[in-house]
């Protein structure tokens, strides 16, 4: 069973609801658990470090980050990151080693069946 969403911020609660909405419609796990990521207190939610990515991620691989993404460290992989928050720098970095910046949104339209996409958090 679902819980209800108790979230102040509206933007989140409209991304909460289109992910579980989308997992239930494709059958996706990977949305179920994004969505329990974000839905988490955010003293709970680690952010990411581009660093993070450049050791951790194969390059043109798809990446959720359920949170915000920071920019220490460098990227040369190119990468798809949709990340809930970036920091200024951390877009930028991504851009420059030839990567694409989306919002949880914009990657949940392009892939609804969610294949391909990993969970880094």
């Amino acid at each position: 069973m679902l819980r209800t969403i108790r979230k102040e911020n509206a933007e989140l609660a409209h991304v909460l609801i289109a992910l579980r909405k989308t997992a239930k419609a494709h059958e996706a796990p990977v949305w179920y658990a994004v969505a329990e990521k974000l839905a988490r207190p955010r003293r709970q939610a680690r952010p990411v470090n581009v660093g993070h990515l450049e050791r951790l991620a194969n390059p043109k691989e798809t990446l959720v980050i359920p949170g915000k993404l920071l920019a220490h460290g460098s990227l040369t992989k190119p990468l798809t990151v949709a990340a809930f928050h970036y920091s200024e720098d951390a877009r930028t970095k991504i851009h420059a080693a030839g990567g694409t910046a989306l919002s949880i949104s914009e990657l949940l339209k392009s892939k609804p069946d969610g294949t391909g996409v990993r969970l880094f958090a």
